[in-house]
């Protein structure tokens, strides 16, 4: 049986405007286990706040910066859509974690910014956003593609994932690519979600087309987190 997967996500500076859905309120996203901390960081916001009022649209419509933009989702075949619903959460300052289907409203906030009476976002999700993360973790191969002000939210090392890899795509000369990063990603995640991929050594399939392809001789497979290099050749 292959072994569940869950992918970790960054929001995106990008979002679409407007929405079709009622406001945020407590009982309309998954994980709903971290609704009072949802509810306690728009409070921190205060009343006028965008997002405490403004309509609602799914994570994944919202969502539109240069990763998102790559796994364009719209176009995914059927089978895909189902595996992006299942295994995809986005880890986000204001929200904890999203999964795609999630109606949120416009917003801007970022995980490193420091919110009275709260503190740190990154710092102060944490313990929930762990703590709400077990289940899914636990026994299942995690591709964590966060940064890392968005990897500072949760500590993976008190989950027991079954392997949980890190992404890193490098030049030609070695040294890590920042500019296509996001695009880079966006195109992997929607490989992985196409393909139902769970083994990196699977990963040996995957060509972007920009030249990046697995590259295992520079990957740490064995480590814990693992480390998945993606080399321009």
């Amino acid at each position: 049986m292959p072994a569940r997967t869950l992918i970790l996500l960054p929001p995106s500076e990008g979002k679409a405007l407007g929405g079709r859905g009622r406001p945020w309120s407590p009982g309309t996203m998954q994980l709903s286990e971290l609704d009072r901390a949802r509810a306690a960081v728009l409070q921190a916001l205060g009343a006028d706040h965008p997002a405490v009022s403004g309509p609602t649209l799914p994570a994944i419509e919202r969502y539109t910066g240069v990763l998102y933009r790559e796994l364009d989702a719209a176009s995914l075949p059927a089978v895909a859509r189902r595996r992006l619903a299942a295994r995809v959460l986005t880890i986000s300052g204001l929200w904890g974690a999203v999964a795609p289907r999630d109606p949120i409203p416009h917003y801007k906030l970022k995980m490193s910014a420091a919110v009275a009476p709260l503190g740190r976002l990154s710092t102060w999700w944490r313990p929930q956003l762990t703590g709400a993360l077990a289940e899914r973790v636990r026994g299942a191969v995690v591709w964590d593609l966060l940064p890392i002000e968005h990897a500072a939210a949760w500590s993976p090392g008190q989950l027991q994932p079954r392997h949980r890899y890190t992404v890193r795509f490098v030049d030609a000369e070695g040294r890590t690519v920042s500019h296509w990063n996001k695009l880079l990603k966006g195109s992997l995640v929607r490989w992985l979600l196409t393909t139902g991929v769970t083994d990196p050594a699977d990963l040996a399939d995957f060509v972007h087309p920009l030249g990046y392809r697995f590259d295992p001789s520079a990957s740490r497979l064995g480590d814990d987190p693992g480390s998945l290099v993606f080399a321009q050749g």
